[in-house]
């Protein structure tokens, strides 16, 4: 049987994890513009809107106005200086969302050529699911990977063995039926 191949290893792992929780029957309401990741979504059989490059830390109309039933955030939530506002807005009771995580062995990602690909947070897991929490949102699935590369030396043996990105599935928590 024909087996899809992906840029790395990350695609594969996200869109495992996304089968995993979300039916091809709810729309979603991705995160940043569209990317190589949201076409692999669309071609398979998910619908797929992004928002359009608006300052999401400034302009969270797009998020407010959608109707999608989950939204999903991957390596995004790291570019914002208040991802907490955005988690907020959002009205979906579904969240798929991934960061990578702060290694100890590596500075903070930052572009010297472009100013949005720079990293203002680089969180440990338990700093994310802390985001989520007071958020709003329930996380009832996670998952880490490592994201090793092909060099030599101290810091390509750390990525071998360090988790670089982590994952979650979390619903909207809902106080009313408390």
């Amino acid at each position: 049987m024909y087996e899809q191949t992906y840029p790395n290893k990350r695609y594969k792992l996200t869109l495992d994890f996304l089968e995993k929780h979300i039916s091809k029957s709810e729309s979603i309401l991705d995160l940043g513009v569209e990317n190589p990741f949201s076409q692999i979504m669309s071609s398979h059989g998910y619908q797929v809107e992004n928002t359009k490059g608006e300052d999401l830390d400034l302009d969270t109309s797009t998020i407010e106005d959608s109707n999608a039933d989950v939204v999903t955030a991957f390596e995004i939530f790291e570019h914002l200086i208040s991802p907490f506002t955005v988690l907020k807005c959002i009205k979906a009771k579904k969240l798929v969302a991934s960061v990578p995580l702060r290694l100890w062995f590596s500075s903070a990602y930052r572009s010297q050529t472009d100013i949005w690909d720079r990293h203002y947070h680089e969180f440990e897991d338990w700093q994310f699911d802390w985001l989520l929490e007071k958020s709003g949102w329930t996380i009832t699935d996670r998952k880490k990977w490592t994201h090793p590369i092909n060099k030599i030396g101290i810091r390509p043996f750390f990525r071998w063995i360090t988790p670089r990105y982590y994952i979650i599935y979390a619903e909207r928590i809902d106080y009313s039926k408390a």
